[in-house]
């Protein structure tokens, strides 16, 4: 599912008359708020469904696939995100 797709889903579950832009609105506001959040917080904790938390990673050793030649790889800021217990039940 793309973002289309999930505002489409959003459309269809608060149905009662809601337009697709008051739909979109809805989406943004929802991804909008985590984003602030994970900003904020370090951490967006979402019960039932998951967990989004800011993570670094170090910096590593590689190599260049190309080259074979070893390489630093810098640290990254990057986001992660743990499922909730209702959300591993689908799997």
């Amino acid at each position: 599912m793309n973002k289309a797709g999930l505002i489409a889903e959003v459309q269809k579950i608060l149905s009662n008359g809601t337009s697709k832009a008051g739909a979109e609105r809805a989406t943004a506001a929802v991804l909008a708020a985590v984003k602030r959040g994970l900003r904020r917080d370090k951490e967006v904790s979402l019960v039932g469904f998951g967990t989004f938390a800011l993570a670094v990673r170090p910096a590593r050793n590689g190599f260049n696939p190309h080259t074979k030649r070893p390489m630093k790889i810098g640290a990254v800021k990057t986001i992660r995100f743990k499922a909730g217990a209702e959300l591993r039940g689908l799997a």
